[in-house]
């Protein structure tokens, strides 16, 4: 009984939140994508002071999180927690001829979510890297093959290679999103793995990326 309570109240305090326009138009923005204070706060046309409002409530409701980036660390992205949740309403819909997943060494993240997005949807995927590494990280064909995924490329991809004009780009990297800036239709501020260099980190960023795609996939038109 107290534990059906509490989740009457943790439902009802999360719903609280949302009951601001300003707030369920937040989450619906980042249901699609990570986004800074300052691009949200660009969407929204309102005060700083009334966007920490907004985004303390919503934090404070367990409904976002944030997240510093591992490019520019002035920036934080914002996160909505609960990416395939249908409580934030309809979801626009994207059109893409093909999905290319961006990061900057095309070692890993991207070449993860690309196998991972191949075996849930048809719209063709690739991936790439500004600035492609020499080598696909040994942790990522490890992780793709403790996942069952398809073999990853046999090497990084420069993304001016790779990219055609119609394409939606993914970055799964802060440091790629900031290079690309206003190019870029979808950011997940995913960590990288490569540092740390562990299965653990390497399985959890394909855990990760598995519910974003998982999430993105029906929200795609083929173009």
């Amino acid at each position: 009984m107290d534990i059906e309570q509490n989740s009457l109240q943790e439902r009802a305090r999360r719903h609280a939140a949302l009951g601001d326009p300003a707030r369920l138009r937040i989450a619906d923005l980042l249901s699609a994508s990570d986004r800074s204070s300052a691009e949200v706060q660009a969407e929204l046309g309102i005060s700083s002071s009334l966007l920490a409002h907004h985004l303390g409530v919503l934090e404070g409701a367990g409904l976002i999180a944030r997240h510093r980036s591992e490019g520019d660390r002035r920036r934080s992205y914002l996160r909505l927690r609960e990416i395939s949740g249908d409580s934030f309403g309809p979801k626009a819909a994207l059109a893409a001829r093909r999905v290319v997943f961006v990061c900057t060494g095309n070692s890993a993240r991207s070449q993860l979510a690309a196998a991972l997005w191949r075996e849930q949807s048809d719209v063709p995927s690739a991936s790439a890297g500004t600035h492609p590494a020499r080598a696909v990280a040994r942790g990522a064909r490890d992780a793709a093959r403790r996942r069952g995924l398809p073999e990853l490329a046999a090497r990084p991809q420069d993304l001016a290679d790779v990219l055609r004009v119609d394409d939606l780009i993914v970055t799964v990297c802060d440091v790629a999103r900031e290079d690309l800036g206003d190019h870029v239709a979808v950011h997940w501020s995913v960590p990288d793995p490569v540092p740390t260099g562990t299965a653990a980190a390497f399985d959890a960023a394909v855990d990760e990326l598995a519910e974003r795609i998982g999430a993105l996939t029906h929200r795609i038109n083929a173009a």
